[in-house]
């Protein structure tokens, strides 16, 4: 995914102090931040000019401490003609230099009224999620209770159909037949429709459906972290399924690591309600509550106490 100076002023709501068209337009290529502070004594051997110029009190006391020409030639220097632009914090005042070595070497003004340290975290948080890799895989991920659920089988099981009845049931609707996937962090998955299908869904006999037109704007979700995969298949007698729950599964997507658990499929058995029910075991397992860990502690208090009568 691409990502412009528009973009950001418009998701950060940053005040544009100066740019045209042309420089809003321009790409950022880097979710890293720079606060050029050992640049602004002239020292640019690691100089990242391709990033962000973000700058606080810290930076902005010293560049008002310096003459006015010093100022501008650092300011020159700084701004390079792929620098994507420079955001003040704080809402601090902008010298003349800042205006004419931005106009000399096209870069865009931005500035906020938020704190410097938040804005960082904020451009950091919106550049990481839109410029990570993306992984597509095939499946409808769902909004469960507040969990996102990627729900995979093969084809034809009835994974876009499972959606739809979870969406009658309360839920939202993420993505359906292909998931954009992308990690936040190193234990962070998130997951998003292609754009070309978001909010739709492939009912096979019926065909596409707008699940926000049909449903309303409350079925639907444009993202969600994932944290549980279910795998639908079909039921066959000899195949041996998890009964207890501590099959401890895992699939890694993206280099994060989650856990699936694996349903099988057949006539009269409601998915939909097991999909549910199994969203809701993992997270009372994220909150330490561990069913299975209770019936192994009940069955082995029994045998225990078994073993004291027949002595």
């Amino acid at each position: 995914m691409s990502v412009t100076v528009k973009m950001l002023v418009d998701r950060l709501k940053l005040d544009v102090i100066y740019g045209n068209q042309d420089l809003l337009g321009k790409p950022i290529t880097s979710a890293d931040i720079s606060r050029p502070g050992l640049e602004m004594t002239g020292y640019f051997d690691y100089y990242s000019p391709e990033r962000l110029q973000l700058l606080g009190m810290k930076e902005w006391s010293y560049l008002m401490k310096m003459t006015a020409h010093n100022r501008y030639q650092v300011l020159t220097e700084m701004f390079k003609p792929e620098t994507p632009a420079v955001v003040v914090a704080r809402d601090l005042d902008i010298p003349e230099e800042m205006f004419r070595a931005a106009e000399e070497k096209g870069i865009a003004i931005l500035k906020s009224h938020v704190p410097t340290s938040r804005l960082s975290g904020e451009m950091s948080w919106y550049l990481d999620a839109c410029l990570a890799e993306r992984t597509s895989v095939h499946g409808v991920l769902m909004d469960i209770y507040g969990m996102g659920v990627l729900i995979q089988g093969d084809s034809g099981i009835g994974k876009s159909e499972t959606g739809l009845e979870l969406v009658k049931r309360g839920h939202r609707l993420v993505a359906d037949d292909r998931v954009d996937v992308y990690a936040k962090d190193e234990e962070t998955l998130w997951g998003e429709p292609a754009e070309i299908l978001r909010h739709l869904l492939e009912i096979r006999g019926v065909g596409i459906i707008d699940i926000m037109s049909l449903y309303g704007a409350s079925a639907v979700k444009d993202s969600s972290q994932v944290q549980l995969a279910i795998y639908l298949e079909n039921f066959e007698s000899d195949k041996v399924f998890d009964r207890l729950g501590n099959s401890n599964e895992e699939i890694e997507l993206s280099g994060v690591k989650i856990p699936r658990v694996r349903i099988p499929v057949k006539t009269g058995r409601n998915v939909s309600v097991v999909i549910e029910a199994a969203a809701m075991n993992h997270r009372a397992k994220q909150m330490g509550y561990d069913a299975t860990k209770t019936f192994e502690d009940r069955l082995t208090q029994l045998i225990s106490q078994n073993e004291g009568s027949n002595d």
